[in-house]
């Protein structure tokens, strides 16, 4: 008995002892022992993970998105009682499209073989619903793939009760179904679904109704690539606390007040009519929470008046992929426009706080990144958009929604930015993803380190009535990758591998021990930022690290049973 161990996989082999008449039955059996050593070692690299979602922050799922229907992922349970009393839920209401709903979307496909049921809680009001549609929830999976995904269409209809907590059930292999396509296999047999879409009362009608949704379950899992980031080590932020009924300044080793206007030493961009100053009128902090105040007064700055200020702040930290959270309420007004947004700290802006030490890079070539923008003439729409070289003004590169309340709730307002991809989310839904395939200094300057702004512009629509209101910022929070270092001082030789040399200028060779078969390495910076990841399944291979600037760095091998941490030094 022979084997050998891929991960958490022993893969065991039995020979018989004949004699191999050809040559060409052990290549051939040779080209399939490497092939399965090959896939099991990648299979390695990937994982599980379950499709859930209690709107508690506790969710894997962060694309739901409605059609013809809002949708508000942590809305207070207005309806504590029976099965269901959790603290929020989603809401969802059809606003009077005829083919409302809502759905989300997964990374990989569904494997039907062994797990085939969803479940839910759901209320529905008997006062939300209009007309004299059947009082019904269907879910429906569909391919996303496709131009017209429901083509692809199965669905199970389940029959609901008004005004309670009702757990409904979905189970592909036991439950009638019917399919879009006729000609469709049985759902259980087919491994083409990646949407999944919920629908209150039926389609094809324009009647309104409002449902809540809770504790959202699939039953199996689906694989996920091992190596996206996790991005759980808080690395800065600013909480906004102070004492209750006093108003401070902010924090001023945290937080910037650009006063000066970038062009021509009058105006800001867009068109905007405001004066931003430095004053405490216009920027403070007060209950837990900064305020942001546009108003309408006359101010003189540089030479120039104006009829309205407000305030602009830069954060006097930038940072080079991470996850930014920062929960928010927009003002109110037609005209206002305000923005959570990051620039290259590269940039060459007049009146900034990084341009005098960093800036080299005019804009658009920085980068800029909207984590979101609101605009008062569209109270409950937010974007988040991206500025480059190859999109800018006008820019096609941008994804938004609708969410209720805008302004009088607040929200949490997510970016998640990796080597490869830029994602957006509001309360933990996701919006617009950024990933350009090919990437370049054209479309991808996102590999320099950004930093925060926050701030409340006035456009020339502003409404003639609009006298003052403020954006809300309960925190801003910033996390990146955690790593430990604790083990830095055992080389990697000791846990069967070998690297050399060390210090090195550009080039790293690393050997495998010969009862390793693959591993994984990621490249740290001295500060704990992951740089680079890489993947080796030969015994001995050599790697370029000129990209990488002089200093201490910190590599990691891993296998699914060994791991080990060491510093490289690059001279």
């Amino acid at each position: 008995m022979y084997g050998f161990y891929i991960g958490n996989l022993f893969i065991k082999f039995k020979f018989l002892v004949v004699t191999l008449r050809y040559n060409a039955t052990l290549s051939t059996f040779m080209r399939f022992l490497i092939f399965t050593i090959l896939f099991l070692a990648s299979y390695q690299l990937r994982g599980q993970q379950t499709v859930e979602d209690d709107f508690e922050g506790n969710g894997t799922i962060s694309s739901w998105f409605g059609d013809n229907a809002n949708i508000n992922a942590r809305l207070n349970n207005p309806y504590k009682e029976g099965v269901n009393t959790s603290n929020t839920v989603l809401e969802y209401k059809d606003v009077g499209g005829q083919y409302a709903n809502i759905r989300f979307d997964v990374d990989e496909n569904f494997d039907f073989s062994e797990k085939y049921t969803f479940t839910f809680k759901i209320y529905v009001p008997a006062v939300s619903v209009t007309g004299s549609q059947t009082n019904q929830v269907s879910l429906k999976l569909q391919n996303n793939t496709l131009n017209e995904p429901w083509t692809s269409q199965t669905e199970i209809i389940k029959s609901i009760a008004l005004n309670q907590w009702q757990t409904v059930t979905f189970n592909f292999k036991d439950d009638v179904y019917s399919n879009f396509d006729p000609n469709s296999q049985q759902p259980i047999n087919r491994n083409d679904f990646n949407r999944v879409v919920l629908q209150v009362n039926g389609e094809n009608n324009t009647d309104r109704v409002t449902a809540y949704i809770d504790d959202f379950l699939y039953d199996g899992t689906i694989a996920v690539d091992n190596d996206e980031p996790v991005y759980d080590n808080l690395v800065w932020s600013d909480e906004f606390d102070g004492q209750t009924g006093v108003v401070t300044d902010l924090d001023n080793s945290k937080w910037f007040k650009q006063t000066y206007p970038i062009i021509n030493g009058q105006s800001w961009a867009n068109g905007e009519i405001q004066h931003y100053t430095g004053r405490i009128d216009n920027s403070y902090v007060s209950n837990g929470t900064l305020k942001i105040l546009a108003k309408k007064e006359i101010y003189s700055n540089n030479g120039v008046t104006k009829n309205y200020t407000s305030a602009r702040l830069n954060s006097k930290y930038a940072f080079t992929y991470g996850k930014v959270e920062i929960r928010a309420k927009m003002p109110f007004g037609v005209g206002t426009f305000p923005a959570l947004w990051m620039l290259g700290q590269n940039i060459t802006e007049t009146g900034g706080y990084w341009a005098a030490t960093k800036g080299t890079t005019g804009w658009p070539d920085c980068g800029e990144i909207d984590i979101i923008e609101h605009w008062g003439a569209n109270q409950d729409f937010v974007q988040s958009a991206l500025h480059n070289r190859s999109s800018f003004g006008g820019t096609v590169n941008k994804g938004g929604r609708s969410i209720s309340n805008a302004s009088t709730e607040f929200h949490v307002y997510t970016l998640e930015w990796s080597a490869t991809k830029m994602r957006f989310s509001v309360d933990g839904i996701q919006h617009y993803e950024y990933a350009p395939e090919n990437k370049n200094i054209q479309n991808w300057p996102y590999d320099a380190p950004q930093y925060l702004l926050l701030n409340v512009a006035i456009l020339p629509n502003i409404a003639a009535n609009f006298t003052e209101s403020p954006m809300e910022v309960d925190y801003v929070r910033v996390y990146q990758e955690s790593v430990s270092l604790s083990n830095t001082n055992i080389p990697l030789k000791k846990k069967g591998f070998n690297l050399y040399p060390n210090p090195t200028k550009n080039q790293l060779t690393i050997q495998l021990g010969t009862d390793i078969l693959s591993s994984k390495f990621i490249i740290y910076s001295s500060t704990g930022k992951k740089v680079h990841t890489f993947f080796q399944s030969t015994q001995i291979n050599t790697y370029d690290i000129s990209f990488l600037k002089k200093g201490v760095y910190f590599i990691k091998a891993s296998t699914n049973d060994n791991a080990t941490i060491t510093k490289l030094i690059k001279a």
